[in-house]
């Protein structure tokens, strides 16, 4: 999996880039077809934004947390990618064993 992590307004040091490394590894043990991930971090005023892109074969997942602490908003941000791997994944054992199904009854 190809990690980039880019940062507006805020310089990306050794230990955020090892914090979101560590925290986007998660996605990999639910679903081993994830080949990159492009994360933006974003400071505003009081406002710290994390933002990713997960690229899937056969689509891109998106997801954004605004949280006061960088940190804390990278925790929501893998949250959230989180589910929606798992959910992306049960969607295709679902569909793939649907179509095993409709196989076997014709």
């Amino acid at each position: 999996m190809q990690l980039d992590v880019t940062g507006h307004h805020v310089e990306i040091t050794e230990p955020l880039r090892d914090y979101v490394e560590n925290k986007i590894e998660r996605l990999e043990r639910h679903f081993d077809q994830v080949s990159g991930v492009h994360c933006i971090l974003t400071v505003e005023k009081l406002r710290h934004k994390a933002e990713a892109t997960v690229s899937v074969n056969g689509g891109q997942l998106y997801a954004d947390a605004t949280e006061e602490d960088m940190y804390a908003a990278i925790d929501v941000l893998a949250d959230k990618l989180d589910r929606q791997v798992k959910k992306y994944k049960e969607k295709m054992l679902n569909h793939h064993a649907r179509n095993a199904n409709k196989r076997l009854i014709e």
